[in-house]
């Protein structure tokens, strides 16, 4: 589903060298796969998630979705792909404060032409897979921090993407919400056949993966030490 080959992003550094954020990374998520990379603040995380987003061109290499190089994709083909082809759950929850906990998980529907009323009747079941049937008409600032990462999941979820990324989703949680998000986030995807590409720097978050990566400096390399990934469910 998702395949990163020999990956470079440059950034200007001091004395005008430039600085790889992102160097020669090579690697593939399968549809139904759970693959995490771990490492610390800086060592080119967001920015290899934001190049398989489109957000970010590479200076080598591409990144192929479903066999598309998403990196030759021109602005508007971008945008199209991100709402509707990518789930993206991000650390921010990025909620309109004055609209209820289902409209703010049926916004990629709404943006999309489903019309109000289908981007509603489609998002709730989702909504009430992640347990909050009865929170769908409470506000976002009513909603615990728990809750609102939840409505992102709905939201990332709700145009059925075959990737979806996530970018640190536990960084404003608890170690008990964030433990029972990345659950239900790693379930939901798998039964949606659902490629994951999660980056973290918590050994918690990594270890609901299929397959850890370290990435430091720009660079990958195989499973950090003291983080193990679970056994996948059969």
């Amino acid at each position: 589903m998702l395949r990163l080959d020999a990956l470079v992003k440059r950034y200007p550094g001091n004395d005008s060298e430039a600085v790889n954020a992102v160097d020669g990374v090579s690697l593939t998520v399968s549809a139904g796969e759970f693959v995490a990379l771990y490492g610390p603040s800086g060592s080119g995380k967001t920015t290899l998630l934001m190049l398989a987003a489109a957000v970010l061109r590479p200076d080598s290499g591409s990144v192929m979705v479903a066999g598309r190089d998403v990196s030759a994709l021109t602005r508007r083909q971008a945008a199209r792909y991100r709402m509707h082809e990518l789930g993206f759950v991000r650390q921010s929850f990025d909620l309109i404060p004055g609209a209820s906990a289902l409209d703010n998980a049926a916004l990629k529907l709404i943006a999309s032409s489903a019309g109000v009323r289908e981007a509603r009747r489609r998002v709730a079941p989702l909504l009430g897979r992640l347990g909050l049937t009865g929170r769908q008409m409470h506000l976002a600032g009513q909603l615990s921090m728990g809750e609102r990462q939840r409505v992102m999941i709905a939201r990332a979820l709700s145009t059925d993407p075959k990737l979806v990324l996530a970018d640190e989703p536990t960084g404003s949680l608890d170690s008990e919400r964030g433990r029972e998000m990345l659950g239900l986030l790693s379930e939901l995807c798998r039964e949606r056949g659902a490629a994951v590409l999660l980056v973290t720097h918590d050994p918690e978050a990594a270890a609901y993966a299929d397959r850890v990566h370290t990435l430091r400096d720009g660079r990958l390399s195989s499973e950090p030490q003291g983080v193990r990934s679970r056994v996948r469910p059969t």
